[in-house]
């Protein structure tokens, strides 16, 4: 019976990893890279298998040896940069992501360098220029990518630019996003005084993660500043639920803002609270 060639292996083990089999995904490449352990289609291919499963150093070394029996394959140096953006290791990334930009331009790699730069910016803030204008090329090339205009938007309202940030987070919102997404568009909107818009994008990132205490405060924070007191109580309790450790957040938006309520006793805020 003639033995299964790398090739064939390689489909089996992609159909396996396709069909939700990760495990036998990688037993099937660990099998063939024990008779051929420099074979690039199998070191590729269990990179991404190990990827998928958290091990990222272990998927690195070995897509690190597929590139060096195959340096000139753009999806394996494509894979090479998300693996060392993974890793915090945003040279190397941006390095492979240049390599593969120069072989075989495509929209992946320009977005994978758009992450890999706005990562970086948070350690070495001379990039965030070039973060930001990475995603904005990128929606102006893909208009309704909903992850360059909010990545877009929280980079615009960070820089204290909310006028700008409000409706390039809109544009985000647009189609299914994530709570992070309506928590930033409340901040923006928040920024501009709209109270309503505000509470609504708040109250979205809560329906969406019931656990997320940033927004409850926020969401009684504009309740207050809109005049309904009632309903900014019933915000912060639900902050105050979700963590207590935010009672001191809670007392300073309560007496500071121009709707609040002077509460002289901490014990009878927290009755109120609970």
């Amino acid at each position: 019976m003639t033995k299964p060639t790398a090739e064939d292996i390689v489909r089996s083990a992609t159909a396996a990893f396709n069909a939700g089999l990760r495990d036998e995904a990688r037993k099937l490449c660990a099998q063939g890279l024990a008779r051929q352990p420099g074979d690039p289609m199998l070191n590729h291919l269990l990179a991404a298998v190990l990827a998928s499963q958290g091990e990222i150093d272990t998927a690195r070394r070995h897509i690190a040896t597929s590139l060096a029996n195959r340096p000139g394959h753009p999806a394996a140096q494509l894979l090479a940069g998300r693996l060392a953006r993974m890793a915090g290791d945003f040279d190397a990334a941006l390095s492979h992501l240049d390599q593969v930009i120069a072989l075989a331009p495509q929209r992946e790699a320009f977005l994978e360098k758009a992450r890999t730069l706005d990562q970086a910016s948070l350690l070495q803030a001379s990039l965030r220029a070039q973060a930001r204008a990475a995603w904005q090329a990128i929606l102006e090339v893909m208009p309704s990518n909903p992850e360059a205009a909010a990545r877009l938007g929280r980079l615009a309202w960070e820089d204290g630019e909310p006028a700008l940030a409000a409706p390039l987070l809109e544009r985000a919102v647009a189609q299914e996003a994530p709570a992070a997404v309506w928590f930033d568009l409340g901040l923006a909107r928040q920024d501009l005084r709209d109270h309503d818009g505000a509470a609504a994008a708040y109250r979205k990132a809560l329906a969406l993660k019931p656990d997320h205490a940033e927004a409850a405060l926020n969401l009684g924070t504009v309740l207050q500043d809109g005049g309904d007191l009632d309903g900014a109580m019933g915000a912060y309790a639900t902050a105050y639920r979700l963590r207590p450790a935010m009672f001191g957040s809670i007392a300073m938006a309560l007496t500071s803002a121009p709707r609040g309520r002077l509460w002289l006793d901490a014990a009878a805020l927290r009755a109120a609270l609970a």
